[in-house]
C-alpha cells in the first residue's frame, strides 16, 4: 500500500490508529498535541478514498481496512502493535484482531462501533444514507451524536473537513461497511486487554451500547465514560482522552 500514514512519535510502543466515518488520518483534532511522543510511536492510517488516499478507489470494506492495516504494519516493520479505533475505526481494529490476533497487543475503542455493526431502523438508515450527498445531514448527524450541545462553528468545520477529505463514493460505501458488517464470531475467546471509551453525551454509541456489546464480547474489557464528551472526545476532551488512552496502553504493554 502507499506510504500515506501520518507518523507521530518515535517511542518503543507501537500504535496504529483508525479514524471514524467523518475523519481522516490528519483529522484527530487537539488530541495530537497531548500525545506522548517519547514513549509511543503512532501511525494514523487513511482508509481508501480518505485523506491522502482520496481517489484511490475501493474496495471500501471493513475487510479491506484490516488488510491495509496489516500491510502498513509490515511496511513499518511492526510485528506487534496496539490499535486505537474511533467510531467506524472501532470495527476496523477488531477486523485486524480477527485477521492477526498474535500481532495485536491491546485494543482501544473510542466511542466505537461494536463487532456486530450498528442496527438502524428504516428512518435512521434513510437519514444516514443521505449524508454522503447532503452536507446539512452530515451536520445534523454530528450535532445528534454530540448531544446537540456544541457550537455551530465546530459543526461547520467538521462538515467541511469531511467533505474535503473523503470521496463521496467512499463515504457512502463505508456506511454500509460499518453498519452491516458483523465479525462477532471471529473475535470470540479473545482475552487481550481492551479499553472502551464512551462519551456521556454520545447520541449514537451510548454507554449502554458499549456495555451490551464490547463488554460482553471481551471478558477483559474495561469501560471508561468520558465526562463532558459526546461522540468526538478527541475534539471535546482531548487532554483527558490522551491521558486515559496512554495510561491504559502503558499498563497493557507492561502486563
Amino acid at each position: 500500500m502507499p506510504n500515506t500514514a501520518q507518523i507521530v512519535g518515535s517511542g518503543p510502543n507501537k500504535v496504529i490508529c483508525l479514524n471514524g466515518w467523518f475523519g481522516h488520518a490528519r483529522g484527530w483534532g487537539p488530541l495530537m498535541h497531548s500525545l506522548d511522543t517519547q514513549h509511543f510511536n503512532y501511525a494514523f492510517m487513511d482508509y481508501r478514498g480518505y485523506g491522502a488516499r482520496k481517489g484511490s478507489g475501493g474496495p471500501y470494506t471493513i475487510a479491506q481496512i484490516g488488510h491495509d492495516v496489516l500491510a502498513l504494519a509490515d511496511h513499518l516493520g511492526w510485528q506487534r502493535f496496539s490499535l486505537v479505533g474511533h467510531s467506524m475505526g472501532g470495527l476496523g481494529i477488531q477486523q485486524v484482531l480477527a485477521d492477526a490476533p498474535a500481532r495485536v497487543q491491546a485494543l482501544v475503542g473510542v466511542t466505537p462501533v461494536p463487532a456486530d455493526g450498528f442496527a438502524f431502523d428504516d428512518a435512521g438508515w434513510a437519514f444516514f444514507s443521505s449524508a454522503a450527498r447532503d452536507a446539512a445531514v452530515r451536520r445534523a448527524i454530528l450535532d445528534l451524536t454530540t448531544g446537540n450541545r456544541l457550537t455551530g462553528v465546530w459543526l461547520d468545520a467538521m462538515v467541511k473537513s469531511s467533505l474535503t477529505h473523503s470521496d463521496v463514493e467512499a463515504f457512502d460505501a463505508y456506511l454500509t461497511a460499518w453498519a452491516k458488517t458483523s465479525i462477532v464470531e471471529r473475535i470470540q475467546g479473545q482475552t487481550l486487554p481492551v479499553l472502551v471509551v464512551a462519551g456521556e453525551h454520545d447520541g449514537a454509541v451510548s454507554v449502554e451500547t458499549c456495555k451490551t456489546t464490547w463488554l460482553q464480547h471481551y471478558p477483559n474489557a474495561r469501560l471508561e465514560v468520558m465526562a463532558n464528551a459526546g461522540h468526538y472526545p478527541m475534539d471535546e476532551t482531548p487532554v483527558a482522552l490522551a491521558t486515559v488512552i496512554e495510561k491504559f496502553l502503558r499498563e497493557a504493554v507492561a502486563a
